[in-house]
């Protein structure tokens, strides 16, 4: 459903549905990321990544996501913005991204970002990543809606623990 530009708590009622109706994983990761982009017009690119466990080193995998491709299909725990999130455990904001060290540059037109990491049983096991054409487009009302998102994947994996 399109809302005229709704306020990010107006989506919440309906990622709650998303998550009740999917039955994967990749369904609902799928089902946030077309609500997100679709409603919330800063938000330019909205994507998860997921922790592959690997011999070498763990690494962020590209999953279901909205928005223009990206170079960075995977992601090294200590890289970027998104290593920062998925390393940290904490949300990070990031309100220029060309003043920040970390970034990983995918769009000359990306200008701020969110990443929020998905936890599993205390564990990060991904994270939700959020970019916009527009400096400081992430206020505390889009960061209690992207970790609502981010903690409804991580409920929903641990209640079905065989997906």
């Amino acid at each position: 459903m399109f809302h005229a530009n709704p306020e990010p708590k107006d989506l919440i009622p309906e990622l709650d549905s998303l998550a009740v109706a999917a039955t994967s994983a990749h369904e609902l990761m799928g089902g946030i990321v077309a609500l997100l982009h679709k409603n919330l017009l800063k938000y330019n690119w909205v994507g998860f990544y997921m922790i592959e466990k690997e011999p070498a080193e763990d690494m962020l995998v590209l999953g279901p996501f909205k928005g223009s491709m990206t170079p960075h299909t995977r992601i090294r725990l200590n890289q970027g913005i998104c290593g920062a999130a998925a390393s940290s455990g904490e949300t990070v904001i990031v309100d220029d991204v060309g003043a920040d060290s970390r970034y990983l540059a995918c769009s000359a037109e990306t200008k701020s970002e969110i990443v929020v990491p998905i936890f599993v049983a205390g564990n990060v096991v991904g994270e939700l990543d959020i970019d916009s054409h527009f400096r400081a487009a992430f206020a505390s009302e889009d960061k209690k809606l992207c970790e609502h998102a981010a903690k409804l994947l991580g409920t929903w994996i641990e209640s079905h623990p065989s997906s």
